[in-house]
């Protein structure tokens, strides 16, 4: 890939515009293709492989960062592609990685097609667990990287150069999950300085390491904050919200195979995670009706259809499905329960 020249590069750095270089080839007939975007940013890949889990987490001054600098595929990898972006590198590192190359032979292979290759910042996780980065001569300071076990964090124009070591700290150290320690790490360069420019987006995702089944079923999250003040703590409010609903599909689970004691604990977590979302309530009160728990299930059924009726509209729809039983007297006491909190 070829670059401009100085004096082109510093309008576009100065509009804040993406801009296109001519193609360069590599590998075969794999191409590093036009389309580059100023997504200067932080960010970490990382793998957990007791977990069967790998993803990369990222903020920037960007709109829309999530569409640009991370990439993963289950059973393939994870690459961050950012400073000067070169979108290609995306798809054509998570390419050569499904085609067997190990993500440091992927990055190098990339890097060494690229002219402009000092001005990006690459980090590549293959699912055995290698990982490989770099961060080039050109990228606007204060950037750097560091590689540890099982994850990489890099950054480029911010406000100091602690900002990375100290995601670094922040992931080994972070209990909980994979998405629990990429959080903490963005929190923490975050609260270093972050982007000198300041912040608009970030995005999580993560995949299965070995996928099984339709390849849908192997995204086990992916959130997206494209433009927002304060990027991180929606997307930590946002990463609540879907393990709430991960809760609400297990209690679903358990009706199907009529573990009803299973499905009201799902529920009950669900509506402590979504607070002031009335659909764990609802269907845990549906739940309890056909654990035969009908004077519990009306005590939830009071307090829902109190706060928005058209909870109740949705409930007698759902007989016809199969959903909910036809029974004469329930539904007699089902009267009652909306009747005493409509307030026409």
């Amino acid at each position: 890939m070829k670059t401009s020249g100085k004096p082109f590069l510093a309008l576009v750095l100065l509009a804040g515009l993406p801009f296109a270089r001519p193609a360069g080839v590599h590998h075969r007939s794999l191409r590093i293709h036009p389309g580059t975007s100023l997504a200067h940013t932080y960010s970490i890949i990382a793998i957990d492989p007791e977990h069967d889990e790998m993803g990369f987490a990222v903020q920037s001054h960007w709109f829309n960062v999530g569409s640009v600098v991370g990439w993963a595929e289950a059973g393939v990898g994870v690459v961050a592609t950012q400073s000067l972006v070169d979108i290609s590198y995306g798809p054509l590192g998570l390419e050569l990685m499904r085609g067997g190359k190990p993500a440091p032979a992927a990055l190098q292979a990339l890097l060494t097609a690229d002219e402009g290759r000092e001005l990006r910042q690459v980090a590549m996780l293959d699912v055995e667990g290698r990982i490989a980065a770099h961060t080039g001569k050109r990228c606007i300071p204060e950037a750097g990287h560091i590689v540890g076990k099982r994850y990489s964090v890099q950054a480029n124009l911010m406000e100091k150069p602690t900002v990375w070591p100290a995601m670094a700290r922040a992931f080994e150290t972070a209990g909980g999950d994979l998405a629990d320690r990429m959080m903490a790490a963005l929190e923490a360069a975050q609260k270093e300085g972050g982007d000198i420019r300041g912040r608009q987006s970030a995005a999580m995702k993560i995949v299965r390491i070995r996928p099984r089944g339709p390849a849908w079923k192997n995204v086990r999250l992916d959130l997206r904050v494209d433009d927002h003040p304060q990027p991180l703590r929606e997307l930590r409010r946002l990463l609540t919200v879907h393990r709430g609903y991960d809760e609400m599909n297990a209690g679903d689970l358990a009706l199907e195979k009529n573990d009803f004691q299973a499905a009201m604990e799902h529920y009950e977590k669900a509506s402590r995670m979504l607070s002031g979302n009335l659909e764990p309530r609802f269907w845990q009160a549906v739940g309890l009706v056909q654990a035969h728990r009908v004077d519990e299930a009306l005590r939830v059924f009071r307090e829902v259809f109190a706060r928005d009726r058209k909870w109740w509209v949705l409930l007698q729809r759902l007989p016809q499905t199969g959903l909910f039983p036809q029974d004469e007297e329930l539904w007699k006491r089902l009267h009652q329960a909306f009747d005493a909190n409509d307030p026409r």
